[in-house]
Formats: C-alpha cells, sequence, structure tokens
C-alpha cells in the first residue's frame, strides 16, 4: 500500500489548530489574556517565519493542560472543536483524503501541535493515523513536559521513521502534503511532495523542483 501523510494546520484544515487553542483558552479565560494572547501570537509569527524554538514554545502551550484537570480540559476541548474547528473544516480536504482511501492508500496525519489538540481533529477526518508531539501524562494528568522528539522540522523525519519501523509501510511511492517551509525536511523524503496552500518559501521551493501545487480552500 502507498502511504499518504499530510499536514494538518493550514493544509486539511483552514487555520492553525496550535495557535487557535491559545486564542480559545484566552476567551475562556482559563489563561492570562493578555500575556498568552501576545505570546501566542509571537509564537505564531515565530513558526511561520522559520524561526520558532519548538521547545521554548512547547513549555509555553503545554503549560494550561498541566494547570488544569483532566475532566475540565476534555469539557474545554469538546467546545473548542465546535466553536473554532468545525468552521475550518475544508470540503476540498476531505475529497483529497476520500480519493486516496479509494486507492487503498495508508493515510497519516503528521503535525507538530500536540496530540491533545490534534486527536479529535484526525478523528474527525476519518484518519486512523497521527504522529504528534506527545504531551507527558503522569497519573492521568498533564506534567507540561512531551515525550521523544517533538513533531517538527527534522524531528516529523524522525517520528516518521520511528513509525515506520514499527509497521508494514514504507516511503515507496509515498506523498507528503504541507502548506509549510517547516516541512521541507519531510517534503524532501517522500516520492511525491505537494505544496498545499503554500507560504511563499515553499510556494517557491515547489516552482523552482517542479513540485505538485494545489489549493484545498
Amino acid at each position: 500500500m502507498t502511504l499518504a501523510i499530510f499536514d494538518l494546520d493550514n493544509t486539511l484544515i483552514g487555520g492553525d489548530s496550535d495557535s487557535l487553542w491559545g486564542e480559545f483558552l484566552v476567551e475562556k479565560n482559563v489563561v492570562d489574556g493578555e500575556f498568552y494572547g501576545s505570546e501566542n501570537q509571537r509564537f505564531y509569527e515565530e513558526y511561520k517565519a522559520g524561526t520558532l524554538d519548538i521547545f521554548e514554545f512547547l513549555r509555553f502551550s503545554l503549560k494550561p493542560i498541566a494547570d488544569n484537570a483532566i475532566d475540565d480540559l476534555l469539557d474545554l476541548r469538546s467546545i473548542f472543536i465546535q466553536e473554532k474547528i468545525q468552521k475550518i473544516l475544508l470540503p476540498k480536504a476531505n475529497e483529497l483524503l476520500e480519493s486516496h482511501r479509494k486507492r487503498g492508500d495508508t493515510l497519516l496525519i503528521i503535525t507538530a501541535t500536540n496530540r491533545f489538540v490534534t486527536a479529535p481533529i484526525a478523528e474527525m477526518l476519518g484518519v486512523e493515523h497521527l504522529l504528534a508531539t506527545e504531551p507527558e501524562m503522569v497519573n492521568g494528568q498533564y506534567t507540561g513536559n512531551i515525550e521523544g522528539t517533538p513533531c517538527f522540522q527534522e524531528g516529523k523525519v524522525v517520528r516518521l521513521q520511528e513509525w515506520l519501523k514499527g509497521c508494514d509501510e514504507n516511503l515507496e511511492g509515498s506523498y507528503f502534503y504541507s502548506d509549510s517551509h517547516n516541512d521541507l525536511p519531510l517534503l524532501k523524503q517522500v516520492t511525491t511532495p505537494v505544496a498545499v496552500d503554500a507560504d511563499d518559501i515553499l510556494t517557491e521551493f515547489a516552482k523552482e523542483n517542479g513540485w505538485q501545487r494545489l489549493s484545498l480552500r
């Protein structure tokens, strides 16, 4: 079977779930609005610029789930999905996923955003396999730390290679769909890299290398 890999934020959905989760926490007064809002925006701008310190960001972004009880977090996440994610689902993304399903391909989402935020989104999209940054949990409570390698930039390659060792899949004939130049390390590993509604850096790289480009918007 062929492996079809998809970035999530700004690729399969029309927004960034990590940034939206931060905005949501501000709106619900779960975090200090002024500080958290400004830092959330700073990190998002650094991500787009390719200068994000992923470990600094994760210390920031995982603190709210460490500071709140799991039952409260699950309730918040349900509301978040309804209020923030439902409206940025993309019909063309569903069509793309379905086209790969019909071919018998194995679908995999790979995202820097943590699993707590992204697991229900992957489920909504009907994608069984998810590689995401893994927040550490001890005795039923998030700690604010992570497990393993952050699923970001070269870390996506590391995490994918680890995943491949545990299954029958390989990268022969593989696809990877992404919007971000942060994903160039993995885009260069697959048979068919596809730039989806891509940022300026990735768009230029795709043009220079003859990669396929498409829009799901």
